[in-house]
């Protein structure tokens, strides 16, 4: 029996661990390690999602320690499980291993991928930040004016209580509040929702397919919501990947991100109306050297402020969507590319006025640049937003995360909300991929 650890960060880690290691008597998984996501490490893999062969569940260790958890179990080999970090990080984690006397290795969709029963569309990106839910949505609403029923089911997110959070179903708001959803969270699920659409996530992802196939409200179609960069959990009959010219050869040098471009049947290059031409250009060759067969799509991501009075010549603060700005690097958003387009005056640096945990999310990701990430991992970092947002000097705050930030976080200042949505250009466009997948399938 060989000794394994799995190196991860809440998500990726534990579907490896149910997909391929459990119930497997040839391995025995010692531990887990926690990455990118703050206080999710010194909990414990339940024995009730874990199996039989776990009776006392599975540590889970800070990635910190894996040198000294590698000599603590002598595991034998290191499961590299989670995702959107360059190839550099990758065998940076790899040298560790190594060095410390084990094997190192990475699953691929063979040993990981479920088939569902019912035909799955797929999306997902090459970083985090590229436009993933815009093309989510934009699918979902074709899907839907063609009478077809549609699940979304989500990357996972699993930072409270794994047992409780062993499948979760989203088809209300309150929803949102049964579940103790974290702003991350709520910002995955609640565009789905004011839409109409069921959602699931969790943690144990053949449990929630064997929901989603029986769901009452009916499913024709499963819409796989990718998170980060990371290939789907679910067999794709369509895979949809997003790239970003804002971040030129990152489609090449980000792992999994190169996984899911190369697998692609559909190519978005999104973001086209606010990149640089050379960009483009760079990311299109780059598509068609590692996927030539892929159908691509051009789109620009249309932004619209509720309130553009409150941007016009005034000193603004941005916040922007937590995860883009840090391990997905982004150094503007749509909160910028709002804040310049309707005339702000002055962005204002948040950074000189950040507390708690939102300074230390300064400290870890130092080139966030003069914008606020939306983070709210517990509600101690939201009470830190809270407190950075009232004292940063501003006249008014442009708010850019997927959700009503205002619903969750108080903000004395005056805010407007800054939308955005996928716009195809020219032929194809997704209207023609879904037709074309609709006549496939016989829906």
């Amino acid at each position: 029996m060989k000794k394994i650890i799995i190196i991860g960060a809440a998500g990726r880690d534990f579907h490896n661990f149910n997909t391929y290691f459990r119930g497997n008597a040839n391995y025995e998984v010692v531990a887990f390690t926690a990455a990118q996501i703050p206080d999710i490490a010194d909990r414990t893999y339940p024995k009730e999602l874990a199996g039989d062969l776990y009776p006392n569940g599975i540590p889970i260790y800070a990635e910190e320690e894996l040198e000294a958890i590698i000599g603590k179990y002598g595991a034998d080999a290191c499961v590299f499980s989670y995702s959107d970090v360059n190839y550099a990080h990758v065998m940076g984690v790899g040298a560790r291993v190594n060095a410390a006397g084990a094997g190192f290795i990475l699953l691929g969709p063979k040993q990981t991928m479920l088939k569902s029963k019912k035909p799955v569309i797929a999306v997902g990106a090459i970083r985090t930040g590229c436009g993933k839910s815009q093309t989510t949505t934009k699918i979902s609403e074709i899907l839907k004016e063609r009478g077809l029923k549609v699940i979304a089911v989500r990357h996972p997110m699993p930072y409270g209580d794994l047992n409780e959070q062993r499948v979760q179903r989203f088809a209300s708001l309150d929803d949102l509040k049964k579940h103790n959803c974290t702003i991350e969270e709520m910002e995955e699920y609640e565009p789905h929702i004011t839409r109409g659409n069921v959602i699931y996530a969790g943690v144990d992802y053949q449990d929630i397919l064997n929901q989603v196939e029986n769901d009452p409200a009916g499913c024709d179609v499963i819409l796989w919501d990718g998170g980060n960069n990371d290939f789907p959990f679910y067999e794709p009959d369509l895979m949809v990947t997003v790239v970003d010219p804002h971040r030129p050869g990152h489609e090449c040098s980000y792992y999994p991100g190169e996984v899911t471009l190369r697998i692609a049947d559909v190519v978005v290059i999104n973001k086209i109306d606010s990149a640089d031409f050379a960009n483009i250009q760079t990311v299109r060759h780059n598509v068609t050297k590692l996927n030539p067969d892929a159908t691509v799509i051009d789109a620009a991501s249309t932004i619209k402020a509720d309130a553009p009075e409150l941007i016009k010549g005034k000193r603004v603060l941005v916040i922007e969507d937590g995860p883009t700005l840090t391990h997905g690097n982004m150094k503007i958003g749509a909160g910028v590319v709002a804040a310049h387009r309707f005339g702000a005056a002055e962005i204002i640096d948040p950074r000189p006025y950040a507390v708690g945990k939102l300074a230390e999310t300064f400290e870890i990701y130092p080139d966030i640049g003069a914008v606020l990430p939306a983070m709210g991992y517990g509600e101690q970092q939201i009470k830190d937003l809270e407190a950075t947002i009232k004292n940063t000097p501003c006249d008014a705050i442009i708010v850019a995360t997927p959700i009503d930030l205002a619903r969750i976080v108080k903000m004395e200042q005056p805010s407007t909300r800054v939308t955005y949505a996928l716009q195809e250009i020219g032929r194809p466009d997704l209207n023609d991929v879904i037709d074309a997948f609709v006549k496939e399938h016989n829906l």
